[in-house]
């Protein structure tokens, strides 16, 4: 598991150089932010995908900020947020809004996105509040479904290699008593 994610996740120099994140200055040297284990990685997913469905122009540093906070795995928490990007953002956003017109009990609308600003002043002005509630929604669901789903992958993982380990060393005693 930790292999896995160690070849996928971007370099730390990487991360540690991102003009964006200049700013934090000391924040970013807590060891604690770049380690690989079960709660830095579960952590991580946990921001990454909260900050992945919320509406904001600054998701990246948002999670940053609440990966430093935390002080779980800051480079997971970053990447996760592109969950949502520029082709997964409409659906992903229309999603959270008919989560949120379901829970108010108000008639779910079609929508017709446009990136103006003609379209947030007049259609987002009539829906900001269902859809803010389904972005909180599906954004903590995400979170939690997340947080779960990594810590139990790496138990499962963690399980297999004593496993293995385990039948290592039982064949070793038999060699020995054989011999």
């Amino acid at each position: 598991m930790k292999k896995f994610f160690k070849q996928r996740l971007p370099a730390v120099s990487k991360i540690k150089s991102h003009p964006g994140l200049q700013f934090f200055g000391t924040l970013l040297h807590d060891p604690n932010l770049w380690h690989l284990n079960r709660r830095s990685l579960a952590g991580g997913a946990a921001v990454g995908l909260f900050f992945a469905f919320l509406p904001l122009p600054i998701q990246m540093l948002s999670a940053a900020a609440m990966a430093i906070l935390f002080r779980v795995n800051l480079p997971f928490s970053v990447s996760l947020v592109w969950l949502t990007n520029p082709i997964t953002i409409p659906p992903a956003f229309y999603f959270a809004y008919q989560v949120g017109a379901s829970v108010l009990n108000e008639p779910i609308q079609t929508i017709k996105f446009s990136a103006s600003q003609d379209w947030i002043l007049h259609t987002l002005g009539h829906v900001w509040q269902p859809f803010l509630l389904g972005c909180l929604i599906v954004g903590t669901l995400s979170a939690l479904i997340g947080y779960l789903t990594i810590s139990l992958l790496w138990r499962i993982q963690v399980g297999r290699v004593w496993k293995s380990r385990r039948k290592i060393r039982l064949k070793k005693m038999l060699k020995k008593q054989a011999v």
